[in-house]
């Protein structure tokens, strides 16, 4: 036998994968599968006991951080590869108000910018976002849109949210952003009359600009059903590429990549918070956060190599 042949046999087994990665990706040592399974079974003796935290509006940080957000993960990380930037703009503690454009037909770009602040900010700051009407008037949804820290979108639970020093995040937007047709991607709609302006004036708080690219082009708008969207009571109904013609499996959204930038804070404690009932005041600053936020916008399509990549 060779030099090269007793070097090669007595070299220590190499576990070769067969499908890619590495060795310690195929399987896990005993110990660590042993106290994911103990760790699951605490956490249901907790749940089936009652042992756990819900706030006042419903926020259950162990069901978000064990159930939710993993899965919320998976699309983050894997399908719409992610990339952020300026998380040191959001303050590490403190309130604050992140203020983003909306878009995507389905709202996921709210999940997606919670994911990205939980998970890589250095302070894992749960982003409180404030949802439409529509998503409360859905049991099911209003139920685990509440577990996973969301609430109502109204000055009321916005203020207490940032009395207790939250990150609270809001769409100014709202469904006419989500819901614009494909060819007005990427162009911010109306900010409605500045309440979030208002809001963060009262509370003194800084206001944070988001921009998020990739959710334009999840569920591209090509058409909308006005009267169906009428008939079950919905802000629209669209029509995609995909959907309704492929049925369930047109609700899966295209792999676009994604980049979330957060832009410099506007502070708000240079007024007095008396200003936030001065029509011209609180539109002036409304102005101004848009306007950032369409910058931010072009700049951050100019960064993206293309839709998918």
């Amino acid at each position: 036998m060779s030099e090269e042949a007793r070097a090669v046999m007595g070299h220590e087994a190499e576990v070769i994968p067969l499908h890619g990665g590495t060795p310690e990706h195929r399987t896990q040592p005993p110990g660590e599968l042993e106290e994911k399974i103990a760790s699951a079974l605490r956490f249901v003796r907790r749940r089936l006991g009652g042992d756990y935290h819900v706030d006042e509006f419903g926020f259950d940080p162990e069901l978000n951080d064990t159930l939710l957000m993993p899965l919320a993960r998976q699309l983050y990380e894997r399908w719409f590869r992610v990339e952020m930037f300026g998380l040191e703009n959001v303050p590490d503690t403190g309130p604050a108000l992140v203020v983003g454009n909306h878009s995507g037909t389905l709202p996921l770009d709210g999940v997606m910018l919670q994911v990205g602040l939980h998970d890589h900010h250095p302070a894992k700051r749960n982003l409180r976002l404030l949802g439409a009407d529509l998503v409360y008037q859905i049991p099911g949804l209003a139920h685990l849109a509440r577990k996973s820290g969301h609430t109502l979108a109204c000055q009321a639970d916005a203020a207490r949210l940032l009395a207790k020093r939250e990150v609270v995040g809001v769409f100014p937007e709202g469904f006419k952003g989500v819901g614009k047709p494909y060819s007005q991607r990427y162009k911010l709609q109306r900010f409605g009359r500045g309440g979030f302006v208002a809001t963060a004036l009262r509370a003194q708080v800084p206001i944070i600009p988001a921009a998020i690219v990739g959710a334009e082009e999840i569920y591209p708008k090509i058409a909308d059903l006005r009267p169906i969207a009428r008939l079950f009571g919905l802000p629209y109904f669209p029509i995609t590429p995909t959907w309704p013609m492929f049925g369930l499996l047109g609700l899966v959204p295209l792999p676009s990549k994604w980049i979330i930038a957060f832009g410099e804070p506007i502070m708000t404690d240079e007024y007095d918070p008396e200003q936030a009932d001065d029509h011209m005041t609180v539109l002036n600053l409304t102005d101004q956060v848009r306007e950032t936020i369409q910058n931010m916008l072009y700049d951050q399509l100019r960064r993206r190599a293309s839709i998918f990549f």
